[in-house]
């Protein structure tokens, strides 16, 4: 009796390695939203770190998180860390490709928790009313990041805190631009 129970519990756990190893080894989330302003506007909402406070949905998980900025001011070679509560962990991203205003790319660290890098992309693309900003994440998922995704939607998830942080970041920069209008009609 006992060997057959064994023997199940190892076929529960043999099918349950194989449905895991077959999952993708890796990930892509994306959201889009249109800004009712120019595209460099918007790139600078991104391309400096430290405007990230005003419209980033993670820097409110925890106002009392460590900051720390390091590299170039701004753009490529700007360093931006963190270390918070448990929500936020601790991680640190670098700007590795700064184009403007076209595109960036952010190599994203992340420490606490969990052991991570990922790449987060941001597109800067001019349309009819303004410019159509897209924020995606790539990044490689390990055996255990895998068997996380069985029961938790990481597209759900992350994409989530993408789309209230492109609304805010559509916020702030809708109204820097109108500011900036308004300077330069003087």
């Amino acid at each position: 009796m006992a060997r057959k129970i064994l023997i199940g519990v190892a076929a529960v756990i043999l099918l349950f390695v194989i449905v895991v190893a077959t999952r993708p080894a890796t990930f892509h989330v994306e959201r889009s939203v249109t800004i009712a302003a120019p595209p460099e506007v918007a790139f600078a909402q991104v391309n400096d770190f430290h405007a990230w406070a005003n419209w980033s949905p993670y820097e409110k998980l925890d106002p009392a998180m460590k900051r720390t900025f390091d590299g170039a001011p701004s753009g490529l070679g700007a360093v931006y860390a963190w270390a918070g509560n448990k929500e936020i962990g601790e991680g640190r991203m670098t700007i590795e490709k700064s184009e403007s205003p076209s595109q960036i790319a952010i190599k994203l660290e992340f420490i606490k928790p969990f052991t991570a890098t990922n790449t987060a992309t941001f597109s800067f693309v001019p349309a009819p009313d303004g410019t159509r900003v897209t924020w995606a994440m790539d990044g490689k998922n390990s055996f255990v990041a895998k068997a996380m995704h069985l029961v938790m939607d990481m597209d759900k998830l992350v994409g989530t805190d993408f789309e209230r942080g492109l609304s805010a970041m559509k916020t702030v920069a809708e109204e820097a631009n109108k500011t900036n209008v308004a300077k330069a009609a003087k």
